[in-house]
């Protein structure tokens, strides 16, 4: 089987794992699917959840694609050759309590070839990170002290590199450098010369996401909220809205090669809300949980 065909046929399988566990905990809807396809090359299941118990809004997404990258695409990518292949999963879940957080989750492969169809480049990216509204440090410890785990079976001071590149990443620049969330892991261009089982870890890594949020919904998902609270949770929302649509290189590629929009907007939640030069009180969790976005600190052990 080529890695292609395997990664394909792996994604896919945990896209049903992951669905069926959301449903479960939710305990009230379920994902509806929407089989897609790229007139380009290629296609999609899409599968949203909406107004549920727990999750306000939720997609589990797979693609695989192919065809041509356009030369904006190409120059973005630093490559000289147009043919690629990319296949992958992708989630994004909003859950209706602001003491559950939010998270997103994205594994995938990708494919170049020359002229003559001959693979020539591919590589691995992925990673997860977390969107707290209200910090609560145990559930953070656990979730990265859980892809950690994964990383240190596939070698030494890889989940600090992971863990680094997806602070500096999954940052709005704009807003005097700020988090998106207390991160996670996140890495890229993950290509065969890597001292490891390039598959194996991102395979070992996507089969984890479970293992590391579900256990911070069940802890959180009964918790008593206030309509500030509510509120607190959608002005975050917002901050998180500008990072996908601004700086988010997943939500670009979809863009520059004419991918399905219902699919690429499906991490965007369904309520957000902005309001002028809003500043937390100063001792407030509010007012923490900014300062810990500004400043990221060492979770895992």
């Amino acid at each position: 089987m080529t890695v292609k065909d395997n990664f394909t046929q792996f994604i896919r399988q945990l896209q049903d794992t992951i669905c069926q566990t959301i449903e479960k905990m939710d305990g009230k809807e379920k994902f509806v699917e929407d089989i897609w396809q790229r007139p380009e090359g290629g296609g999609g299941i899409s599968r949203s959840i909406v107004n549920g118990n727990v999750f306000e809004k939720g997609g589990v997404n797979t693609s695989t694609v192919f065809g041509d990258l356009p030369v904006a695409m190409m120059q973005n990518l630093n490559v000289e050759h147009a043919q690629f292949f990319a296949c992958g999963i992708s989630l994004v879940l909003h859950p209706l309590n602001p003491m559950v957080p939010t998270v997103h989750a994205n594994f995938r492969y990708f494919e170049l070839y020359d002229g003559d169809n001959k693979l020539v480049d591919n590589w691995f990216g992925g990673g997860a990170d977390l969107t707290p509204f209200y910090l609560f440090e145990e559930d953070a410890q656990h979730f990265h002290q859980t892809f950690k785990d994964v990383c240190d079976m596939f070698g030494e001071g890889l989940y600090e590199e992971f863990k680094n590149t997806c602070d500096t990443y999954f940052v709005n620049r704009h807003r005097d450098n700020e988090s998106r969330g207390i991160g996670g892991i996140f890495y890229d261009y993950l290509r065969s010369d890597a001292a490891f089982n390039r598959i194996e870890l991102t395979k070992n890594l996507a089969e984890s996401f479970l293992a590391a949020y579900v256990p911070i919904v069940e802890r959180r998902k009964n918790l008593t909220f206030t309509e500030q609270q509510r509120d607190w949770q959608l002005y975050r929302r917002g901050r998180y809205v500008e990072f996908n649509l601004i700086h988010d290189r997943g939500t670009l590629f979809g863009l520059k090669t004419n991918g399905r929009i219902e699919s690429i907007l499906m991490s965007l939640p369904p309520l957000a809300r902005w309001e002028y030069n809003f500043t937390p009180t100063v001792g407030s969790p509010e007012y923490e949980l900014t300062h810990i976005l500004k400043n990221p600190i060492k979770w895992a052990n």
